[in-house]
């Protein structure tokens, strides 16, 4: 091989060549998402390959992930009354020009275009980060595999928020986040306060609440 190409690189990937996960195969599934949110299990029916390698093209070849559709409970009388409280507590801390400096935040699932299949409430999508203020919309923060935990919360995105924060207010302005489990973790928390100039802790922010931020309302 070094002798006829003066390399030590294959001409050619070892192994068995591809049967399913070609790129037509992937270009087929790529399509079927923008057409209709599908399981894998169709996919690899339609397609007439292994339910294995179906989920392969979509998590190793597209980068997409499965996630479940959840409907949340309405307000009961409880979190009629937390919210009353949490407003209290936002007129006695915040003055209205410091209103606008909160950065809000949240991640959000996002697929081909926002439309669930509702016989299939588990949809195959990209996690971001976002942050969003009264000023301008923060670079998103994609994450490309595996799930969100607390280290990989403060290692990825708590770094971000902080220096557009920074950029964007001075070392004047609030951070926000609400009660996700890699969010309300006492070291996210310790971290937070130690390094953001105002931060709206577990302790205020309201559950139950998700029209109270702006990414969770609508985009």
């Amino acid at each position: 091989m070094i002798d006829e190409t003066g390399s030590i690189n294959l001409r050619y990937s070892p192994g068995r060549p591809r049967t399913a996960r070609t790129k037509d195969a992937i270009n087929k599934v790529k399509k079927k998402l923008q057409e209709n949110k599908v399981s894998s299990r169709k996919l690899a029916l339609e397609l007439g390959i292994s339910r294995t390698s179906a989920r392969r093209i979509l998590q190793d070849d597209l980068g997409c992930r499965p996630y479940k559709y959840l409907v949340e409970p309405a307000l009961i009388q409880e979190h009629k009354e937390k919210r009353k409280t949490f407003a209290n507590w936002i007129r006695t801390n915040f003055r209205k020009q410091e209103t606008v400096k909160i950065l809000f935040s949240g991640e959000k699932m996002f697929d081909i275009d926002g439309v669930y299949n509702t016989q299939n409430y588990r949809i195959w999508a990209v996690m971001v980060w976002l942050g969003v203020c009264s000023k301008c919309v923060f670079p998103l923060v994609i994450f490309d595999e595996g799930t969100v935990d607390h280290a990989r919360y403060i290692e990825e995105v708590l770094p971000v928020a902080l220096k557009y924060g920074n950029h964007v207010f001075g070392n004047d302005w609030a951070f926000q986040h609400d009660g996700a489990k890699p969010h309300i973790h006492q070291l996210t928390q310790q971290w937070c306060h130690d390094n953001f100039p105002g931060f709206i802790d577990k302790d205020h922010w309201l559950p139950n609440s998700p029209d109270l931020n702006a990414l969770d309302y609508c985009i």
